[in-house]
């Protein structure tokens, strides 16, 4: 009997089995997706993630992750010259050259093909990781079209027209759509990727002014200048920078144009601007390397923040200038954009002076001075050190001093440091090459600065010092 109540409860728990296995599955749903925001970098949450840290280029910019409440263009970030200074370090592990050209990624279904909504979108390719600082829900799009052409892309894909301009450097529409819906920037860049009409697509990335912490004029000595024979009479200079004091005695005479590429944002600061235009071309007390010079400045920055959208803008009136030099005493992440504008540019002639940044040794590398076709000025004092918070890298061209100056600013006159300081430097030293020599090309410039620098650090071109200390003297005597 024990037996037989044994397998009737084996066959009772058998059957009861089988009716449970015979019920449908009633429907489920997986947990919430993971929040979007997670693929940009940046987040201060993820910055850190190994996703974004694979991606190789930098995730702090000057000032950390965006935060939410943070201003942006057109009212702009309000953080005065963030960039934070490290202490001397070790030399970072090489990488790779940063001239590479980077790839134009064209995808997706070519120009006048059907409009894809953004639900119904299958991205070519999954939403990328996004460093650096960015104005957080705007992207700029080079767009193979007319007016028409945008505004569709716009519907198709959730987006706002913000600002639409032919870029002379570009060569193209330049569109600033805004993105109401709070998709995050990587989300959006992958989905525009499948639409043929878009060219280049990038952030509207965060540049920042490379001044460090606050005594006459050493530079001339330093860079072998004869103070009482130099000039860069009628040489024309542009500079991408904050708004300027024109009423300083320094820069009497000395400013030939001015451009504001950011109108609606209230001046509230001139001293960088004031500065650099001063040491570039300053008259009276405050001499600067080439006085006589025409300067064309661009306001671009305020509160020491500008963003790629503005820089474009300010590049484009500079080219339309006739100018031979360009100066950039500012720093930000790698953008596609701002690379072909730098190198077409370069193509029209003219000699791009960019800071190398103040970021530190194992910092990033900095742009546009990074960039192929840019000279990379990095900071010495008045005994040829290395300014220690200077960032390392093999894009480093050429040392100038930059280590406590005496300039103009807004305030009448200020001691200043910093890579710009010393960028500044270098594009009044090179007008006076243009001066006495009128018909020497971009490139012989960068050929002669290189061979004529005064060795420094380690022997040869090193991430420190690049070629060495700017020698104006042996290179106006240097042949093309």
């Amino acid at each position: 009997m024990a037996a037989e109540a044994s397998v009737i409860r084996f066959a009772a728990i058998l059957a009861a089995a089988m009716t449970i296995a015979a019920v449908p599955a009633s429907a489920q749903t997986n947990a919430p997706n993971p929040d979007p925001t997670k693929i940009d970098c940046s987040d201060a949450s993820n910055a850190a993630s190994a996703d974004c840290a694979k991606d190789g280029r930098d995730t702090k910019g000057g000032s950390g992750a965006v935060q939410p409440g943070a201003v942006f263009l057109p009212a702009l970030i309000v953080d005065l010259f963030p960039n934070p200074v490290a202490p001397p370090a070790p030399l970072p592990t090489p990488r790779p050259d940063p001239a590479t050209p980077p790839a134009n990624n064209q995808a997706g279904p070519p120009p006048g093909g059907p409009i894809v909504s953004p639900t119904d979108l299958i991205a070519v390719q999954p939403p990328r990781a996004v460093a650096g600082d960015f104005v957080p829900d705007e992207v700029l799009v080079t767009v193979d079209g007319d007016a028409g052409a945008v505004q569709q892309i716009a519907a198709s894909f959730g987006l706002q027209v913000r600002s639409l301009r032919q870029s002379r450097l570009l060569g193209t529409t330049l569109v600033r759509f805004g993105i109401p819906d709070g998709r995050p920037v990587g989300v959006v860049l992958a989905q525009l990727a499948a639409d043929g009409r878009t060219q280049r697509r990038e952030p509207n990335h965060v540049y920042s002014l490379q001044q460090a912490a606050s005594i006459v004029n050493y530079a001339f000595e330093r860079i072998a200048l004869d103070s009482k024979q130099a000039s860069g009479e009628n040489v024309r200079i542009a500079v991408i920078d904050t708004g300027i004091d024109d009423s300083n005695p320094a820069l009497s005479g000395v400013i030939a144009g001015q451009f504001d590429a950011m109108p609606d944002v209230p001046i509230e600061k001139r001293d960088h601007g004031t500065s650099v235009d001063g040491l570039i071309a300053g008259v009276g007390a405050l001499e600067g390397m080439a006085p006589g010079a025409r300067i064309y400045h661009a306001r671009a920055f305020e509160g020491g923040k500008s963003t790629m959208d503005v820089i474009l803008s300010a590049l484009d009136w500079a080219a339309s200038q006739d100018v031979r030099i360009i100066n950039m005493s500012f720093v930000g992440p790698k953008n596609d954009l701002l690379g072909v504008a730098c190198r077409n540019a370069r193509a029209l002639g003219i000699v791009l002076v960019a800071a190398a940044g103040n970021n530190g040794p194992k910092a990033p590398y900095g742009y546009p001075a990074a960039f192929d076709g840019v000279i990379a000025v990095t900071a010495t004092d008045a005994k040829d050190g290395l300014m220690p918070q200077a960032n390392r890298g093999p894009y480093v061209f050429i040392s100038a001093p930059g280590v406590e100056m005496v300039a103009p600013s807004g305030a009448g006159s200020d001691v200043v440091t910093g890579t710009s300081f010393a960028a500044a430097i270098v594009t009044g030293a090179i007008a006076n090459l243009i001066h006495a020599a009128p018909d020497r090309s971009a490139d012989g410039i960068e050929k002669a600065l290189a061979a004529t620098a005064r060795d420094l650090g380690p022997k040869g071109r090193d991430n420190d010092f690049g070629y060495g200390l700017l020698d104006i003297k042996a290179a106006e005597a240097a042949k093309e």
